[in-house]
């Protein structure tokens, strides 16, 4: 069995910060809930180029579909 690792999910969301939706996934695992909120300040800094009124993170179990889809990225548009 894989040992656990936790991912976080960078956010966008409208102004109240009710409506949000998963943009990307930071390119870093971590060990714990702990680490990966300890983290949460400056990954939230490195992401300020989304066009969002408010940025969010969580901090979510990994496994093999998150590593998936942030891989996969975002399809093209036009």
């Amino acid at each position: 069995m894989a040992p656990l690792v936790y991912v976080m999910a960078i956010l966008g969301c409208g102004d109240d910060g009710a409506a949000c939706t998963r943009e990307r996934v930071a390119p870093a695992s971590y060990q714990s809930v702990a680490e990966c909120q300890a983290a949460m300040p400056a990954m939230l800094a490195s992401n300020t180029d989304l066009s969002y009124p408010v940025i969010s993170a969580a901090c979510e179990r990994g496994g093999q579909f998150v590593v998936d889809n942030a891989k996969r990225g975002k399809p093209r548009q036009g």
